[in-house]
């Protein structure tokens, strides 16, 4: 399997992580006329008018989808028309997912689990705290699949605050996402994200563990936040708070700042990203041992995806979390992809880790392939495995 590239500046050239076309119609595996389209909460926008890679257009003017892969690939897509509109009912038939049996995972249980070892051998070394380590789940999808079809069937199988649809075929970006997890809101000056960390089935199944990790975590945010806020201006309005979310608990923290004088989009983007809650800590250590573990690319997932109003100074990215994707290859079939981690501690248990990475995995995953059944039942119950 291709490694992951260490690609991280959002405003650097653009490079293409393996199976993801970037901007050439002719380089998709199969060409449909499905316009492009973005989707999130009851705002859809249509009629696309610019795509670039520069994140400095952001604070321009207009109405944009913004979708950057973890290995630093951003596309910034500006849309004409925006309006307000409910994620539709889902039609019969119009997705057709993979079959539950055909999902690979890029790291087996056997793989993850003795990455997890070789990450407590770092952290007993002294290099790292806390490791994020993940894996990408593929399966083989139609041809002609829209992943707005199956935004609508995720919205029914498993809502979530920061769910959405990028679609633009042409140029290699087609995102469904029920991402949980905020990355970055800005409104005017005010900055704020909601780093995730802590997973469990239910709230008395969370541990100290999970309590120190989200500690940590909320920590490295409020570093990487502080570098292009004001002096004084980062808080931490929470810390620690229980989620409850289809199937399982999170606990979820914010951090909030004030933007100083000078710094817009491409000062917060290069300070935030990637997502502290999808590396580490150190950051630094942390990518640089997810290069080394990691066997596939991360693509969309760990990275952010959401909008930016430009005109009206407020936008909202998510981390690309709980997030499919569609690869598309020259003369090959069109792939599904899903990703799934857990974050890597002294206290972790290799295999109650591989186990997190299930749960995260297991709704979504039954969903997308047509199996899970009691797609109105969000209580929590009824995940199947």
């Amino acid at each position: 399997m291709l490694r992951c590239v260490q690609v991280r500046t959002l405003s650097g050239p653009r490079k293409d992580t393996p199976g993801s076309p970037a901007g050439h119609p002719h380089r998709l595996g199969h060409v449909h006329d499905l316009p492009p389209l973005v989707r999130f909460g009851d705002r859809v926008a249509t009629g696309l008018t610019d795509v670039t890679s520069d994140p400095a257009a952001l604070d321009s003017t207009g109405f944009w989808a913004v979708a950057a892969d973890y290995e630093g690939r951003l596309t910034c897509a500006r849309f004409r028309d925006v309006r307000q509109e409910a994620v539709p009912a889902p039609v019969p038939g119009a997705w057709r997912g993979p079959a539950a049996g055909d999902w690979t995972s890029s790291l087996d249980r056997a793989a993850y689990t003795a990455g997890v070892r070789r990450i407590r051998q770092h952290i007993a070394a002294g290099e790292v705290y806390q490791v994020n380590l993940c894996r990408v789940l593929s399966a083989p999808i139609a041809a002609d699949a829209d992943v707005d079809a199956l935004t609508a069937v995720l919205a029914r199988g498993n809502p979530a605050p920061y769910a959405g649809t990028i679609r633009l075929p042409g140029h290699g970006v087609e995102i469904a996402t029920a991402s949980p997890e905020l990355f970055l809101r800005r409104d005017g000056r005010t900055v704020e994200s909601g780093p995730i960390k802590g997973t469990a089935r239910t709230e008395a199944e969370l541990l100290e563990k999970d309590y120190a990790e989200n500690v940590m975590i909320v920590d490295l945010v409020r570093n990487d936040i502080g570098r292009v806020c004001t002096s004084g201006s980062v808080t931490v309005p929470d810390l620690c708070a229980v989620e409850k979310h289809p199937g399982l608990v999170h606990l979820v923290s914010s951090v909030r700042g004030e933007l100083r004088d000078g710094a817009g989009w491409p000062e917060l983007l290069d300070a935030a990203f990637p997502a502290g809650s999808i590396t580490g800590a150190p950051k630094s250590s942390a990518l640089r041992i997810i290069d080394a573990l990691e066997t596939a690319p991360r693509g969309p997932y760990c990275g952010g995806i959401g909008w930016v109003d430009a005109d009206r100074g407020v936008g909202e990215l998510a981390v690309g979390i709980r997030t499919f994707w569609i690869d598309r290859a020259p003369g090959a079939a069109a792939v599904l992809r899903f990703g799934a981690g857990a974050g890597i501690t002294w206290d972790s248990d290799p295999e109650g880790e591989w186990r997190e990475t299930e749960l995260k995995a297991a709704r979504l995953l039954a969903v997308a392939s047509g199996t899970y059944e009691g797609a109105h039942e969000d209580s929590g119950e009824g995940l199947q495995q």
